[in-house]
């Protein structure tokens, strides 16, 4: 499917020397440091505890008063430092990759309390950063990734089809293949996990998630386009010794989760985390004769250690899944041949493997040098049915990266250089056809940030990686950061990205339909440049603390797979761009404590996403223009009681004719619609009870499934769904923690 383009690469080579010589890279992502008694400098406070200000998130000092805190962990450019018969003591570390800190000796013991502002905009970052906290995973269900995001403005979650129960992300009003998704800053769940990604990874397992706008590091490659979003994981020296959680809801759907951490001696530690889910009922509530929901049961393991001692620190972790799932009709039998078998369904198997390492190595008296090596191993099989069509797919991939980090002189002027080796060796069969590729991807980059130690810095990176099919690429990328103020924030980012298309992994939704697909031509890889800025601004009002942020960001594609699913109703067509597609995205929130205990979170979107389909420009389907979200937060002191309200507002969104009317893009167009859901959680010393529900106004899309009375016709079509299906659900649960 995809045309081969090779490339001199001789001439990129000379790009890429100029670009050492002149440019770049990015700031570290560790503030190391140390703490001593101010009467005796030499003399170090071992224990002391040094926490990002306005969080829990924080480290104890070692046996030589050092410490070593990760910066995306961070909402604010201070650390809180105390210790008893100690004075607490308030650091500013904007700038700043390493840190000495005096605490004096205080005349008497007192109580300490340290509080700071919930805010989930990051200022210290030089990317348009915000934290989703593990605080914030807990105010909804959160069985798995997809359900992380309700309580978020930033990332959308959608359902791709009203049959297979796949879902996907958006972010700047491009589809989730575009948002570069790792887990502790490796590049995971991508190709044909696609369509389930985010059922792969339980909530229960995430520490923290950072969602980042515009292309990002070029650390992490050359695929992100319109953003990251990175999934850090437990850690297994900071986790609870013993998490259990267990969900039900009105579906008769079924969640447990159990994490075990300990220590192995001085040096070690470990996490067993542990996960599955259950989904045996048949529900047709919309009564068209297809379940709701698809039926599915998933097992899922991951186990990670990590070694420290002195300036070596390593992790590696292995995971291991295995996932069944069936849809279509109520009366759809999977032990039935599919030759033999009178009702439509769907069904899918996946089984999953995957390994990774992360070895660092800081020099002696040096904090802000250090040398790193990260690999990982993926294996995902995947074997599906869409009514009488079948799609098998098998992926092995395989990262290596090699990454130095020093300073130019002081650390006002820090760099990061390295190497990396992509493999990806790709099988995938759609009916009769079969279709492949091996990617091998060697490449070289460079970070370089300027930072004032005041309120500028400047991060510039560019990579070059020389792919063995599609020939030299080139990644060029910048992110700006100016502090008008100390509470106000201006950021710029431009960048490119590049990727692959896996066009049937990633439009699985045309699959559950009567379309024909429809490859038109060979297909190219994808490029796009985005552009972008935010605002960010810190206020007080009232004495209370808040946040305004805005941000635009336009994304451009020189090359783009189009799924074409607008110029004939009974197929979907691919074939590259021939001419524009960009995405223009503009957001506004505010985020404000209205009394103590009581948050305030409130969004607009605007989109404005458009393609050209066989020639004509038009809005790309099934993203809406506006979109509103309110989040309310409320908790008592000591986070006894806690209760969420969150509603978000859909506007018009358009939609791909179902119907051969003779005229060219005859377009339709969705209902608009509210959804609201809630929680309510009780805290005990070691349990907490919750109970919550979901699309509490209970609005669901009417017939989501086009042709449902005769699935097996040539009207069929369940892509187009733009709504909730399942209705209101009401679930319960309970977490049981020993730290």
């Amino acid at each position: 499917m995809f045309r081969n383009k090779q490339s001199n690469p001789l001439h990129y080579i000379a790009v890429l020397t100029a670009l050492f010589t002149f440019t770049l890279s990015a700031n570290a992502q560790e503030l190391r440091g140390k703490v001593v008694d101010s009467a005796n400098t030499s003399s170090p406070i071992i224990g002391a505890n040094v926490v990002w200000k306005g969080t829990s998130i924080g480290t104890a000092t070692d046996a030589t008063g050092s410490f070593v805190l990760q910066k995306q962990d961070a909402i604010s450019p201070e650390i809180v430092v105390t210790y008893i018969g100690y004075t607490p003591d308030t650091i500013q570390v904007t700038g700043k990759d390493f840190v000495s800190i005096p605490l004096a000796a205080s005349g008497s013991l007192k109580e300490v309390v340290v509080e700071g502002q919930q805010t989930r905009y990051s200022s210290l970052t030089p990317t348009n950063s915000q934290i989703i906290t593990s605080r914030d995973l807990e105010k909804s269900a959160c069985c798995n990734l997809a359900e992380s995001f309700e309580t978020n403005a930033s990332v959308e979650v959608s359902t791709t089809d009203a049959v297979s129960g796949a879902k996907q992300i958006q972010m700047l009003g491009l589809d989730g293949s575009y948002t570069l998704l790792t887990t502790d800053n490796i590049p995971s769940l991508r190709g044909l996990a696609t369509p389930y990604r985010l059922n792969y990874l339980s909530g229960t397992y995430i520490q923290s998630i950072d969602i980042i706008k515009g292309t990002g590091s070029v650390l992490n490659g050359y695929e992100s386009v319109s953003g990251q979003v990175n999934v850090m994981l437990k850690d297994p020296a900071k986790a609870e010794r013993l998490f259990v959680n267990v969900y039900g809801n009105s579906l008769a759907r079924f969640d447990a989760n159990v994490n075990v951490a300990t220590e192995v001696g001085d040096k070690w530690s470990t996490i067993l985390m542990l996960h599955t889910d259950q989904l045996h009922n048949r529900v047709d509530r919309n009564k068209d004769g297809f379940m709701d929901l698809s039926l599915g049961t998933q097992y899922n393991m991951f186990n990670k250690w990590k070694y420290e001692h002195k300036a070596v620190v390593s992790e590696f972790g292995v995971g291991a899944l295995r996932e069944t799932r069936i849809g279509g009709q109520m009366e759809y039998d999977e032990n039935t041949l599919q030759e033999e078998q009178p009702y439509y369904g769907t069904e899918s198997e996946t089984d999953r493997l995957t390994a990774y390492n992360k070895t660092s190595y800081t020099f002696p008296g040096k904090p802000y040098q250090s040398i790193g090596a990260i690999t990982s191993l993926t294996h995902h099989k995947f074997d599906a049915q869409y009514g009488l069509r079948n799609y098998d797919g098998e992926q092995n991939s395989g990262s290596a990266r090699l990454i130095f980090q020093s300073i130019i002189g002081h650390t006002g002027h820090t760099y990061k250089a390295g190497l990396s080796y992509n493999y990806d060796s790709y099988t995938e069969t759609l009916t009769d056809s079969t279709f492949g590729r091996t990617e091998r991807v060697p490449g070289a980059f460079l970070e370089y940030v300027y930072n004032n130690s005041n309120n500028l810095t400047i991060v510039a990176g560019s990579r070059l990686d020389f792919h063995n099919l599609y020939g030299t690429i080139f990644t060029p990328r910048l992110n700006v950061k100016f502090d008008a103020t100390p509470t106000t924030i201006f950021r710029l980012a431009a960048g490119k990205g590049f990727r692959v298309a896996n066009p049937v992994a990633e439009n699985t939704a045309a699959l559950v339909s009567s379309r024909a697909i429809d490859f038109r031509e060979e297909l190219q890889p994808e490029e796009a440049w985005n552009l972008g800025g935010s605002f960010t601004h810190y206020f007080e009002l009232g004495g209370r603390p808040g946040t305004f942020v805005t941000d635009y960001y336009y994304t451009t594609f020189t090359n783009q797979v189009v799924a074409d699913m607008y110029t004939d109703p009974k197929r979907v067509m691919f074939y590259n761009l021939s001419g524009r597609s960009f995405s223009k995205s503009f957001q506004a929130e505010v985020q404000y404590e209205v009394l103590k205990g009581f948050d305030v979170k409130a969004a607009y979107k605007y989109f404005d996403v458009k393609t050209t389909y066989s020639g004509q420009l038009v809005q790309k389907p099934m993203i809406p223009e506006h979109r509103f979200f309110v989040n309310l937060g409320f908790a008592t002191p000591f986070d006894k009681w806690r209760a969420d309200l969150t509603t978000q507002y859909f506007g018009l969104m358009p939609l791909a004719s179902i119907e051969d009317s003779g005229a060219a893009m005859n377009m339709r167009e969705s209902d608009r619609f509210f959804t609201t859901n809630a929680q309510v959680t009780r805290a005990f010393k070691r349990w907490e009870v919750y109970v919550g529900g979901e699309n509490l106004l209970n609005y669901r899309q009417p017939n989501p499934i086009v042709g449902a009375s005769d699935p097996f016709g040539s009207n069929f079509d369940a892509s187009m769904v733009w709504g909730p299906i399942t209705g209101r659900v009401i679930y319960a649960g309970l977490r049981f923690k020993i730290d």
